[in-house]
C-alpha cells in the first residue's frame, strides 16, 4: 500500500515540476478522437519536442495546487491531456489550435504561460504567433532593411555621378 501511495506522490511532483518548467502548457480534452488520430496529434507534438501526456485529474489538481495554479482546476473536468514544452513557448499551442481547426473533437481548455494561468482566448492568441525561428527571421528582416536601404542609395549616388563623368 505505501509503495502506491509513494509511486502516486512520486507522480503528482513530477508533474507540478512540468508544470514549473514548461515554457507553456496547453491542456486539452481529447474525447472523439480515434486511435489515428491521436498517433497523429503525439507524431507532431513530438516532432516540435512537446511532452503530451494523459494523467488522472486527481493528480493532476493535486499537482496544480504543489505548484500555485489553482486557476486549472476549473478545467481538469472530463478526459484531459496535457502538452509541456520546455523550448518552445509558441508549440503546444500552435499545433494543438491547427489540430483542433482539423478535428472538432479536440477541444483546447486552458493551459499555463510562463508560469502563469492562461485562459482559452490567450492560449488562441498565442498560437496565431509565429514560431521561434519565424520571429528570428522577422527581426533579422527588420534589422537589415536600413542597410540594405543604405547600399540601394549608396549603388544610387555611384552611378549618378558615373553617368555624369560620363557626359
Amino acid at each position: 500500500m505505501s509503495k502506491v501511495i509513494e509511486h502516486k506522490k512520486q507522480l503528482v511532483s513530477d508533474i507540478a515540476d512540468k508544470l514549473r518548467d514548461s515554457q507553456s502548457t496547453v491542456l486539452v480534452d481529447y474525447r472523439g478522437l480515434d486511435v489515428a488520430e491521436v498517433t497523429e496529434l503525439r507524431s507532431q507534438l513530438r516532432e516540435a519536442g512537446v511532452d503530451f501526456k494523459v494523467y488522472k485529474n486527481t493528480m493532476t489538481r493535486r499537482a496544480v495546487e504543489e505548484a500555485e495554479l489553482t486557476d486549472l482546476n476549473e478545467v481538469l473536468v472530463g478526459p484531459t491531456a496535457i502538452a509541456f514544452s520546455k523550448d518552445d513557448i509558441v508549440a503546444p499551442a500552435k499545433i494543438l489550435n491547427n489540430f483542433a481547426k482539423e478535428h472538432d473533437a479536440l477541444e483546447i481548455k486552458g493551459g499555463v504561460v510562463e508560469g502563469s494561468v492562461a485562459s482559452l482566448e490567450q492560449i488562441k492568441e498565442l498560437a496565431n504567433l509565429p514560431n521561434y525561428e519565424g520571429m528570428v527571421s522577422m527581426l533579422l528582416s527588420v534589422l537589415q532593411a536600413p542597410v540594405r536601404n543604405f547600399a540601394y542609395a549608396t549603388k544610387a549616388v555611384a552611378e549618378q555621378k558615373e553617368e555624369e563623368e560620363g557626359a
